[in-house]
């Protein structure tokens, strides 16, 4: 029943609770108690909007990879917390292979990701920077 709404808000996070329930085949208070207890324990993380970097005036995307100094691998959660804060930063992703994090970024400008870039190398923490421009984001279809 869990999967069956989380598969539903995934489709469409706006979806009255009347029409979740209906979809799902159990009573609108069940449902909604369903979708508390997956808010409670974390697995619904939030309900988000997809916006156009380019309505916020940041046009420009890019995907960032971060190479972090091996010395600072131990603080990597700081880093993180740094970074999730940079307005530019739009999602982190922590990896397994050569680099540590990738970055979706949005800017107003090549001027501004430049500016982002070199900021981001004049961490202590960072070894090794590569940017990729994003040229259009396809969204997976519901």
């Amino acid at each position: 029943m869990d999967r069956k709404i989380l598969a539903e808000l995934e489709r469409d996070a706006r979806i009255p609770n009347n029409a979740l329930a209906d979809r799902v085949g159990v009573a609108p208070s069940t449902c909604l108690t369903r979708v508390r207890a997956l808010v409670q324990r974390g697995v619904i993380r939030g309900f988000h909007a997809d916006v156009d970097p380019a309505a916020t005036g940041r046009p420009l995307q890019a995907m960032v990879s971060i190479r972090l100094q091996a010395a600072a691998r131990r603080r990597m959660r700081e880093f993180e917390a740094v970074v999730t804060r940079l307005p530019e930063v739009r999602d982190c992703f922590f990896l397994a292979g050569v680099d540590d994090y990738l970055l979706h970024v949005a800017t107003a400008d090549s001027a501004a990701l430049r500016d982002f870039v070199v900021a981001l190398n004049s961490r202590d923490e960072v070894a090794n920077t590569q940017t990729s421009l994003i040229f259009e984001q396809v969204r997976r279809q519901a």
